[in-house]
């Protein structure tokens, strides 16, 4: 069992400001990601991709790409043993084999813009670009479906001919594009909207958005004569790539070792795999190492952005502003294979409040578009950002102050959620008394400007984890973690671990281990990490205390039940107190070889008690009427942090969720035009924010403990990126006053609303 989580103030470690032990390597560029590697005799790997968003696949011809001088492999979907219908998780979401082979080459049909056809690997990268333009392929063209409502329609051109929609009582006869429908909830809505004084009914659009990181996937996959393989890839998860690569190679997983490398950015979009299998095998074929790095074009068309989607809501309140009756309908794209996020959105929609009467459905739907990926708390900003619309819009109508509206409302320890389970470690109360006690909130506002609030809610995870720590003989602290450091994870575990064992945290050095040298872990994902890594490396801490107690007894001889650690240093205690001097760990490092040899502590668990993370944004706009250009002026992030290990990066992760947000908000969107081809594939036309766009962004901890972990931990960094939509779009109708229904408020849809000509 867990420790009562201590007092903040008992801390010497936890809750300071240490440098980030890996920061300099990253700022000056010796880091290694993963298009760093390079090894000797490496070939280019590169990928035919499909320029149709739906095709029949009649025949791949790849002799005179293979005749080419400098090819060494080549890869098609004959390489790649079909896959039955098996789910299998990939971060905070589900996968279907069936579906990921398919994903990664093309089999009976391509299914979008950039679908995988095949793959070569050649001495030279120009070889590689001849190579696939001597692959013919013979397409027959399909009418294809971009747009999410449009593909629910009864005569929307199928993507998959067998689908029939699941989760639907009686099953449907015919097939249609709806994969999946998800229900949530408990009471009676009808019974609730009767009881209401008003009632307020709109839907919401939002386009696609994708991750933004600045690191393209890449990969180096070697396999040797013995066929035992290496990747060094960048990945959230490197036992998610193992296995899955495996799984579609009809290997054992014993057989690859993956190593994952720096990563720049991944935001969910890492938690699958892509080059991997195909770098894998082409490798197998060519007996050397293949090396594979993405375009920016291949990263927007090829890999999981996140949903496009359509949000009905309906909230009935009373006039003294309590909610009735929630109702709220979740759309969501999945692209071309099932597996959206809008299981999530349905679930988080209204969780931050109580409510006697909601209900809430998920659509997942299929379009010629990638699969979707998870994309920071994967369907809950889409879904927030209608729901927190409408709690504006009846905040307006009836006169309440819209954080009072939410206080009257809002989800506290012992609530129901709207997805099942009851809440017991939730700060949202005092995250809104927070917010309205901030001296923003009650800034004054110029005429011409607008302020709006949101809140957000993501549930956090935990999951398998293993962690090691090995005493060196010096006494310094070698800590093995399996969770790829995203945001300064390295630094946190070895401050819990410096807590635990009293050494200063120089003395812990903190790894990244590969997949042969620990036992499986989950992906680093779902606000996971801290949470489940730190559980684990806590537990391993003690379990090394545990054992420097058994050798300092058998130093001391006597029941290691009479020494007691405390301080970093070894103490008998009891009947033999003061009898000995006491010794430190270094003391016991020395002694290693004589009483028993080597000291570790390993941990391996499956980590539960992930309390809810909850976020509360505070934005205050101003609306150019001659460009339709949205500033933000002033931006104000409060989250429930449980407990704040490093609070630098607590910060950095609120600040990067805002960043994000606004981008979402504004400007961000996947655009497609009637031929069912993307657009704006690349940073030119895809527009991310820069430092212009952003303001400063101030940040408040609110700190209200997980009593399920020994420090008190809750995942921060899905949060920050739930609220932004919702304030941004509430302080525009605010200030600007037009209500907007459909992201991203850019600059030619705002003015268009603005004169009353466009949609809002």
């Amino acid at each position: 069992m867990l420790d009562t989580v201590a007092k903040k103030s008992d801390y010497k470690v936890v809750g300071t400001r240490p440098i980030r032990p890996d920061g300099v390597d990253k700022v000056t560029g010796r880091a290694r990601f993963g298009a760093d590697l390079n090894l000797p005799g490496q070939l280019v790997g590169r990928v035919l991709r499909s320029p149709h968003p739906h095709a029949r696949l009649v025949s791949i011809d790849v002799s005179a790409a293979a005749a080419l001088d400098g090819v060494k492999a080549i890869v098609t979907r004959e390489d790649f043993a079909d896959q039955p219908p098996e789910l299998t998780a990939a971060g905070e979401m589900m996968l279907n084999y069936r579906d990921v082979v398919r994903n990664v080459l093309a089999r009976e049909k391509v299914l979008y813009e950039g679908h995988a056809i095949a793959a070569v690997a050649a001495i030279s990268a120009a070889i590689a670009r001849k190579a696939l333009r001597l692959i013919r392929v013979d397409y027959e063209i399909l009418p294809h479906v971009t747009d999410v409502v449009a593909a629910m329609a009864p005569d929307a051109p199928l993507l998959d001919e067998a689908m029939i929609t699941a989760g639907v009582t009686p099953t449907p006869t015919t097939p249609s594009n709806i994969a999946k429908r998800v229900d949530f909830g408990h009471g009676d809505i009808d019974t609730g909207f009767a009881q209401a004084d008003v009632i307020v009914e709109r839907e919401f659009r939002t386009e696609s958005v994708h991750q933004g990181y600045i690191e393209p996937q890449a990969c180096v996959a070697n396999v040797a004569e013995d066929g035992q393989a290496e990747l060094f890839v960048t990945t959230q998860g490197q036992w998610i790539v193992r296995g899955h690569c495996a799984k579609l190679l009809g290997w054992n997983v014993n057989r690859i070792k993956v190593t994952a490398a720096e990563m720049g950015g991944g935001f969910g979009g890492k938690t699958v795999v892509y080059l991997e299998p195909l770098a894998l095998a082409l490798s197998a074929k060519a007996r050397r190492p293949v090396k594979m790095v993405m375009t920016r074009e291949e990263v927007l068309k090829a890999t999981g952005p996140t949903s496009a989607a359509r949000v009905r809501v309906k909230v009935g309140a009373k006039k003294d502003g309590r909610i009735t009756a929630a109702f709220a309908e979740c759309a969501y794209g999945a692209g071309a294979f099932a597996g959206s996020p809008a299981g999530g959105g349905a679930m988080c929609a209204f969780a931050p409040y109580e409510l006697e009467h909601v209900a809430t459905i998920g659509l997942d739907v299929l379009t010629n578009r990638p699969k979707v990926s998870a994309y920071r708390a994967p369907g809950a900003p889409i879904a927030a950002f209608a729901v927190e619309s409408v709690l504006d819009e009846i905040a307006r109508t009836i006169g309440v102050d819209p954080i009072d509206l939410r206080l009257k409302n809002a989800a506290k320890v012992g609530t129901r959620s709207t997805y099942g389970p009851t809440f017991a470690a939730i700060g949202f109360v005092e995250l809104l008394q927070a917010a309205k006690a901030h001296p923003h909130y009650s800034a004054p506002l110029p005429a011409g400007q607008g302020r709006g609030v949101a809140a957000g809610f993501w549930f956090n995870v935990g999951g398998d984890t293993a962690v090691q720590l090995t005493l060196n003989e010096d006494a310094s602290v070698t800590l093995t973690a399996g969770t790829p450091d995203v945001g300064g994870l390295r630094a946190s575990l070895g401050m819990m671990v410096s807590e635990e064992l009293g050494i200063p945290l120089d003395k812990i050095r903190t790894q990244i281990g590969d997949t042969a040298s620990l036992a499986y872990n989950f992906v680093t994902g779902g606000s996971r990490s801290t949470f489940a890594s730190g559980m684990a490396s806590v537990e391993a801490a003690r379990a090394m205390v545990k054992e420097l107690a058994a050798r300092a007894a058998k130093i001391w001889d006597i029941p290691v039940d009479a020494v007691k650690f405390e301080d970093g240093m070894l103490k008998p205690a009891g009947d033999n107190a003061g009898k000995y001097e006491p010794m430190s760990i270094r003391d016991i490092a020395r002694q290693m070889a004589k009483t028993g040899g080597p000291i570790v502590g390993y941990a391996t668990l499956n980590a539960q008690g992930a309390a809810p993370g909850l976020a509360f944004h505070i934005v205050d706009t101003q609306t150019d009427p001659e460009t339709g250009k949205t500033t933000i002026l002033r931006y104000t992030a409060l989250q429930d942090v449980g407990r704040a290990i490093h609070p630098a990066f607590v910060e950095g992760q609120m600040q990067g969720g805002v960043a994000q947000g606004i981008g979402w908000a504004l400007n961000e969107e996947y655009v497609y035009g009637a031929d069912g081809r993307m657009q704006n594939a690349g940073f030119l036309d895809y527009r991310v924010p820069v430092a212009s766009d952003l303001p400063m962004i101030d940040t408040v901890m609110v700190e209200v403990p997980n009593p399920r972990h020994p420090y008190g931990v809750k995942g921060v960094g899905e949060a920050p990126i739930v609220p932004p939509m919702a304030a941004i779009a509430n302080a525009v109708a605010r200030g600007a006053g037009v209500r907007f229904t459909q992201l991203p408020m850019s600059p030619p849809r705002v003015l268009a609303a603005l004169s009353g000509q466009g949609a809002r």
